[in-house]
C-alpha cells in the first residue's frame, strides 16, 4: 500500500478537521508530518499520526485556546504551549526566533507545555530558507540509561542544525537523536512485528535485546558511547530546566498520548549578516561543500534529498497495520479514506 505526498497531506488535514482541529493548525501539522515522510523519517511521519489522534481523544492535545508568550526581550522569548499541537507551537516559535534574529542577529525561544512535534528538521529549515542558521534542541521522556546504568533516565534528546546555502544543489541539515536510534524506530518495529538489530537497546535488566517491546521497557543505547550520553545529558538541561520544562524521569507525554506532555524545546535562529555577513558566509559554506564532494564525501542532508526524490516519485509506503489504524481513525468520523491510497 502506498500514498502520494499530496494525498498524504490532504488525508491528514481532512482527518484533523473532522476531529475539530482548526484549519490553520491542521495545515501546519499536515505539512510537518508530510515533510517527515518525504525525508525518510517514517517514524515521525504518517506512522506517528495515530498517536496524535489518541492525544486529542485523551485531551492531552488541546484544540481550544492558543500558546502564550510568557517572557520576551529583543532577542529571546519563553512560550507556554498550553498543550496545543507541538507542530503548530514550534512553527510559530521558530517564526518568532527568526524575527528576533533579523533585528538582533540572534533569536532564542524556549518552549514548555507543548507536545510531540514530529521531525525536528522542519523547524531548523524554517530558518535556513530565510538565509539563517536554525538550531533546535529538545528532550523526550526517558528512553536511555545513563552511561554505565540500567534504568532509562534520559530522553533520546534530538538536535537539528540547518545551514543556509546559495547553491540550489546543496541542502545542509543534520537531524538526529543522541541515542543510537530514535524511539520511533522501536515503536515502528513493534507495530510491524519486526525484530530490531543487535546493539540498539537493552531490556529492563540491562541485557542486550532485539525485541522492540523489551527495548521500550528497558533503554536505548546512546550513539558513540559516552559522547552521545554526554550530549543527551546537556540537552536534557537545555531543553528542560532552562525553558521551565521537566527533565529526567519527570518528562512524559512524547510517546504516551494519554498523559500531558512535559518536555521542552530550545530554538535558536542566527542571522549570519550580523557576523561575517550572509553572502560571505554562504560563499565559504558552498566552497567547503565542493571540497567535501571532490573527495566523494557525503554532506549532512544528502540522504534526505535522495529520499525526497524517491518518495516524491514513488509515494510513501504504508504497512498494513498502519493502514488499518488510519481506517479505524477515519471511520470514527464517518470518513472513507480508501481513495487516498493505492496498491
Amino acid at each position: 500500500m502506498k500514498i502520494s505526498i499530496d494525498n498524504e497531506r490532504e488525508l491528514i488535514s481532512t482527518i484533523l478537521k473532522a476531529y475539530d482541529v482548526k484549519d490553520n493548525e491542521a495545515t501546519i501539522v499536515a505539512d510537518v508530518i508530510t515533510d517527515g515522510d518525504l525525508k525518510g523519517f517514517s517514524t515521525h511521519g504518517l506512522g506517528r499520526f495515530p498517536q496524535y489522534i489518541k492525544s486529542i481523544q485523551a485531551g492531552t492535545i488541546r484544540l481550544e485556546g492558543d500558546f502564550e508568550i510568557e517572557k520576551e526581550t529583543e532577542s529571546s522569548a519563553m512560550i507556554n504551549g498550553n498543550h496545543k499541537f507541538g507542530h503548530y507551537v514550534t512553527v510559530k516559535a521558530m517564526d518568532l526566533a527568526i524575527e528576533k534574529a533579523s533585528k538582533n542577529g540572534v533569536g532564542v525561544v524556549g518552549i514548555h507545555d507543548s507536545n510531540h512535534y514530529g521531525i525536528a528538521g522542519y523547524y531548523s529549515d524554517q530558518a535556513s530558507v530565510q538565509d539563517m542558521i536554525g538550531i533546535v534542541i529538545s528532550n523526550t521522556e526517558p528512553a536511555m540509561a545513563p552511561f554505565g546504568g540500567k534504568k532509562a533516565l534520559l530522553g533520546t534528546n534530538p538536535i537539528t542544525i540547518s545551514i543556509p546555502t546559495d547553491d540550489i544543489h546543496n541542502y545542509i541539515c543534520v537531524d538526529m537523536a543522541t541515542s543510537i536510534t530514535a524511539r520511533g524506530k522501536l515503536l515502528e518495529s513493534k507495530r510491524k512485528g519486526e525484530a530490531i538489530p543487535e546493539g540498539l537497546a537493552l531490556d529492563k535488566d540491562g541485557k542486550p535485546t532485539t525485541d522492540p517491546a523489551e527495548g521500550l521497557e528497558g533503554s536505548i543505547l546512546p550513539f558513540g558511547g559516552f559522547k552521545g550520553y554526554a550530549l543527551a545529558f546537556m540537552f536534557e538541561l537545555l531543553a528542560g530546566p532552562l525553558v521551565a520544562a521537566a527533565c529526567g524521569v519527570d518528562v512524559q507525554g512524547t510517546a504516551t498520548p494519554d498523559v500531558m506532555c512535559t518536555k521542552g524545546d530550545l530554538l535558536i535562529a542566527i542571522d549570519p549578516e550580523y557576523f561575517a555577513g550572509s553572502m560571505q558566509f554562504k560563499f565559504y559554506v558552498d566552497q567547503f561543500v565542493r571540497e567535501i564532494r571532490e573527495e566523494n564525501g557525503v554532506i549532512p542532508g544528502d540522504r534526505e534529498i535522495e529520499n525526497m526524490n524517491k518518495n516524491m516519485t514513488e509515494g510513501i509506503p504504508v504497512d498494513e497495520a498502519l493502514y488499518n489504524q488510519l481506517i479505524e481513525i477515519a471511520e470514527e468520523k464517518d470518513l472513507d479514506i480508501t481513495s487516498f491510497f493505492e496498491e
